[in-house]
C-alpha cells in the first residue's frame, strides 16, 4: 500500500486541511485521512476492508495502517465517511468504527441503494433499509466540522444514485466521478447510474473555485504509471481526456455509454454491494459461527463477461 501525506497548498485560505493518501494496490482504491493541522481532528473517508475472492477471506491490514497513522501522529478520528456504497471493494467502516469511536456517514439516498439491492439479494425482512447503520446521513448542501474545518456535502449522482462529494476546506473528495485527467470519468452502468446525472455532477464540481484539490476514488496506472490521486478543479477542466472530447451533455452520454458496454462488471461487486449497504458490517455469523456472502447469479443481465 503506498502513503503519502500531502502538504498544505493554499496559505491564503483559513483552516486549510492536510490530506493523506493511501492507495491500495489490489482494488486500486485511494483511501484518505484530511485533519485540522491545528486541532489534530481528522476524518477518514473510503476506508478499504481488504478481501480475497479465491479463499473468502477478510483481513484488516489496510484499515489497521489507517490507525496505525492515526495514533503515531496524535490525530482524533471524528468521521468515517463513505462517498457511496463500493461496488469494488468492501468498506471498513464498521471495523474502524469499532477501533476508534468515531462517527459514520453517508448520503441519504444510499436507502434506495440498499432497497435495490435488498431485493437483488433477496436479503430476510429484517434487513434494515433506512440507513440506520450509519450515525449520520448527509443530504445535499449539509454541513459539519472536523475540528476547525468546515465541510460540505454535495450530492453526486451518475455513478452511483447515492454518490456524494465532501468538500474541505480547499479539497474536495470526489470518488469515482472523476478520476485523473489521464483516465477520464466513472463508469454509469451499474443499478441506479447515469450518464446525464454524472455530467450534472461533473459540472457542478467543475464550478468549484479552480485551485480546488481534486482527490479522486481510485486510480487505474494507465500506461502503467505511478499511483496518483490528486488534480485540480483547473487541471480537469483542460485536461480530462474525456471532457475534451465532448462539447455539451449529449455528446458525453453518448461516449460515456458506449465505453460503459465495453466494460466487465468490477469482480467484486457482488462480494462487496451486500456488505457495502450495511456501512461494512459483515453477515451476521450463522449457526455453525460462519459467516457468508451471498452471491446471486444471473443477477446483471446483460453484463459483459472479460
Amino acid at each position: 500500500m503506498s502513503i503519502s501525506a500531502l502538504p498544505r497548498q493554499s496559505e491564503s485560505l483559513q483552516r486549510v486541511p492536510d490530506v493523506a493518501a493511501f492507495y491500495e494496490s489490489r482494488t486500486c482504491s485511494v483511501q484518505y485521512i484530511v485533519s485540522d493541522p491545528e486541532t489534530s481532528e481528522c476524518a477518514v473517508i473510503d476506508p478499504v476492508l481488504d478481501y480475497d475472492e479465491k479463499s473468502g477471506s477478510i483481513a484488516t491490514d489496510t484499515a489497521d495502517e489507517l490507525v496505525r497513522y492515526m495514533s503515531e501522529r496524535h490525530l482524533k478520528p471524528v468521521w468515517i465517511l463513505d462517498t457511496h456504497p463500493h461496488a469494488d471493494h468492501l468498506s471498513a467502516a464498521d471495523y474502524l468504527k469499532r477501533q476508534t469511536n468515531a462517527r459514520t456517514g453517508i448520503g441519504e439516498k444510499v436507502v434506495e441503494v440498499q432497497k435495490l439491492w435488498k431485493s437483488l439479494y433477496n436479503l430476510p425482512e429484517n434487513f434494515r433499509t433506512d440507513g440506520s447503520q450509519w450515525d449520520c446521513l448527509f443530504t445535499d448542501g449539509d454541513h459539519f466540522t472536523i475540528g476547525g474545518l468546515k465541510a460540505k456535502v454535495l450530492f453526486s449522482p451518475g455513478h452511483t444514485l447515492a454518490s456524494v462529494t465532501y468538500v474541505v476546506g480547499d479539497a474536495a473528495f470526489v470518488h469515482d466521478t472523476l478520476l485523473m485527467p489521464d483516465y477520464g470519468t466513472a463508469r454509469c452502468d451499474f443499478p441506479g447510474g447515469s450518464a446525464a446525472q454524472l455530467w450534472g455532477t461533473i459540472q457542478r464540481i467543475l464550478s468549484l473555485p479552480d485551485e480546488t484539490r481534486l482527490f479522486v476514488g481510485h486510480d487505474y496506472r494507465p500506461g502503467g504509471r505511478e499511483p496518483a490521486w490528486e488534480s485540480s478543479v483547473i487541471q480537469q477542466r483542460t485536461h480530462n481526456v474525456h471532457l475534451r472530447k465532448v462539447a455539451d451533455k449529449q455528446d458525453f452520454m453518448a461516449l460515456r455509454q458506449t465505453r460503459d458496454a465495453t466494460l466487465p462488471m468490477p469482480k467484486l461487486i457482488l462480494h462487496a454491494l451486500q456488505v457495502n449497504i450495511a456501512a461494512g458490517q459483515l453477515p451476521a455469523p450463522e449457526s455453525n459461527g460462519g459467516r457468508y456472502l451471498k452471491i446471486p447469479l444471473d443477477a446483471l443481465p446483460g453484463a459483459k463477461w472479460d
